[in-house]
């Protein structure tokens, strides 16, 4: 696989987030210890179901987004563009999909290289043109090169975490069964504890996490753009697909709801309190930066 270079500020954000995530789970494992809570079998249990949403991670995807594989009669165009892509990227053609959908929009998914898939929905392939579907697809492959659904899936893992003991504890409190916990660390008082605690590491977790993926999109925004050596595409593209969200039914981006997080953009109706909370970082800026990529780089 070929290597590209990547933004080193962007790069060191990664890892200080990651670094943050170590610090906030290290200090509420302590905790969790302190409070006598046996959490290695609650981190069991919920690894065991984070590895099968990670392992099915595409075929869960396709099922939410109604997306279909097709093959190469289908459309010969679409398959010339990302074996075209792929092979300068130095890895195998992912699987191709197609969404029946106005939506402009696409996603990659999979677990690895060899497992990966890019998808495209019918608004996106007949309303951009080639230059505009090339730098997409090469955005959608950088996510594959970058191993951006592993990364995410392991950060998301210790969201899961917290979820789990934080639904464990609020039941708790209504109706006890902690049994040694309770008896030995002051009662129902010490669960309440407990409770606030991990709802603020979740909390904080999320936050981390989310700023994570933003900056995977701006990665996989700078890797692509480098990969189809045409920044000024991808930002006409993005700017496309945004503009097209706001005419669209609210009915036709609820179809994306819950594949949001792997979209190029997320399909967001206006009143959407997600913003907030985005997986994405603004269009906007998305944009700002191409444009300087474009200037640097004189592609």
């Amino acid at each position: 696989m070929r290597k590209f270079k990547r933004d080193k500020e962007l790069v060191l954000r990664m890892y200080f987030t990651w670094f943050l995530l170590g610090v906030l789970y290290s200090f509420f494992a302590l905790v969790l210890n302190a409070f006598g809570v046996e959490f290695v079998f609650i981190a069991i249990i919920v690894l065991i179901f984070g590895s099968i949403q990670y392992f099915m991670s595409d075929k869960m995807v396709l099922m939410s987004s109604g997306a279909k594989i097709i093959n190469r009669s289908d459309d010969e165009e679409l398959f010339s563009i990302v074996d075209e892509l792929s092979l300068k990227a130095g890895i195998d053609s992912p699987k191709i999909a197609i969404m029946e959908s106005n939506v402009l929009n696409a996603f990659a998914t999979g677990r690895n290289i060899q497992n990966s898939l890019v998808a495209v929905t019918t608004g996106l392939r007949k309303n951009l043109n080639n230059e505009e579907l090339r730098a997409v697809l090469a955005h959608e492959i950088a996510h594959i090169i970058n191993g951006d659904v592993k990364v995410l899936a392991i950060a998301n893992f210790f969201v899961m975490l917290s979820s789990f003991l934080m639904q464990m504890f609020f039941w708790n409190i209504l109706f006890g069964g902690m049994g040694r916990s309770r008896d030995n660390n002051g009662g129902a008082g010490a669960i309440f504890v407990l409770y606030i605690v991990t709802m603020i590491v979740y909390f904080i977790g999320q936050l981390l996490v989310l700023s994570l993926t933003r900056y995977r999109e701006f990665g996989a925004d700078f890797t692509g753009a480098n990969l189809s050596e045409e920044p000024i595409q991808l930002a006409s593209a993005l700017k496309k697909i945004s503009i097209s969200s706001i005419n669209l039914p609210t009915q036709d981006l609820r179809q994306f709801k819950t594949a949001n997080a792997f979209m190029i953009i997320p399909a967001l109706t206006s009143n959407d309190i997600s913003k907030l909370m985005s997986t994405h970082p603004p269009v906007q800026e998305r944009i700002r930066r191409l444009m300087e990529l474009e200037k640097q780089s004189g592609f």
